[in-house]
């Protein structure tokens, strides 16, 4: 009788951990689909795949601007057409503050 409880336990953590965010994805979502939105105002969303993307933690420096975080994986632009994915790169500095996001070329 323990197996179908732990069947549910399990179903039940399943969701959490899919629908975990990261704060830093979030961060450059915001600031790259902002700065797409300037350039094409047709872009509806960006959506970055967590399973591709990777969060490194740095200590380095740009020109004297400090970088803590970069965040680099696949994204997709929604934008009315057919999705192909992109490669996003977005530097994040102190505080959170989104210093770069950058999209390749669809």
């Amino acid at each position: 009788m323990k197996l179908p409880f732990l069947v549910l336990a399990a179903l039940a953590a399943s969701p959490a951990q899919a629908e975990s965010v990261s704060p830093e994805a979030d961060a450059c979502k915001a600031s790259g689909l902002l700065a797409l939105k300037q350039r094409a105002p047709q872009v509806k969303d960006v959506l970055i795949d967590l399973d591709s993307a990777k969060v490194i933690h740095a200590d380095t420096a740009i020109e004297g601007v400090p970088v803590r975080t970069v965040v680099i994986g696949d994204a997709y632009v929604e934008s009315g057409r057919k999705d192909k994915p992109q490669t996003l790169v977005c530097l994040i500095g102190d505080k959170g503050k989104v210093l770069m996001t950058l999209f390749s070329d669809r």
